[in-house]
């Protein structure tokens, strides 16, 4: 699997070593979040964690707000794209029930490899730019099950719903499900088989897709710490 830190969008002011600065700086904040959370995290601790002064942090990022956004959506840009990697690996005959349990078991999984980390990109109160972010990849993997119902329903294998209602309540209640159990550190395995069969209720998925589910297949992923 590709690095979490892999790829991180580089800021266009400076080149050579500036022009690196801020990737680095991006790393060194999101070991920190993913460590601590945001409360535990300044922007000081930032510029001590690579190696730098304050005052670079500011050059690139006016404020703390500007600086954890990016962070969030560094993050959360690879756990969409792992999520789309897991719904899209079910291999054929297509199987939409299949590929929506694989993409919420993948996204509860990493979850519990990285319980702190999860935790701050769920739900840790932050900075009103990161809960804009929040909102746009909520409205990312909305999209992406709001297609895959779709098909399923084209190919008579999901009951005829409203795909985009089902998929903001499907994500809404698997990301709320999760926070309590994040945030007091006491998510498992178990936490996500009930979320599992929760998905199949919810899309109207039957005891044989849950038994597919279970038949040799690649592994879900992880959250990435850097």
């Amino acid at each position: 699997m590709v690095h979490f830190m892999h790829g991180l969008p580089q800021n266009p002011r400076g080149a050579g070593t500036s022009g690196r600065r801020p990737a680095e700086l991006l790393a060194a904040a999101l070991s920190l979040v993913a460590e601590q959370g945001y409360a535990g995290c300044s922007v000081a601790d930032v510029a001590a964690r690579a190696g730098v002064g304050t005052g670079t942090v500011y050059r690139y990022f006016p404020n703390k707000g500007e600086l954890f956004a990016e962070v969030f959506r560094a993050a959360c840009s690879k756990e969409v794209a792992a999520f789309t990697a897991a719904a899209q690996a079910v291999p054929d005959p297509p199987c939409e029930c299949l590929r929506i349990t694989a993409a919420i078991e993948t996204f509860t999984g990493r979850a519990l490899h990285a319980p702190r980390l999860a935790y701050a990109l769920l739900a840790e109160p932050v900075d009103a730019l990161v809960d804009a972010e929040r909102l746009a990849f909520r409205e990312s993997y909305r999209d992406l099950l709001a297609t895959v119902l779709t098909d399923g329903i084209r190919r008579a294998q999901i009951p005829e719903q409203d795909v985009e209602v089902t998929a903001a309540g499907l994500i809404g209640a698997v990301a709320e499900a999760l926070v309590q159990p994040l945030g007091r550190r006491k998510a498992n395995a178990h936490t996500v088989e009930s979320l599992i069969t929760f998905t199949q209720r919810c899309i109207g998925g039957s005891h044989e897709h849950h038994a597919r589910r279970h038949q040799p297949g690649p592994p879900a992923g992880r959250l990435r710490r850097g």
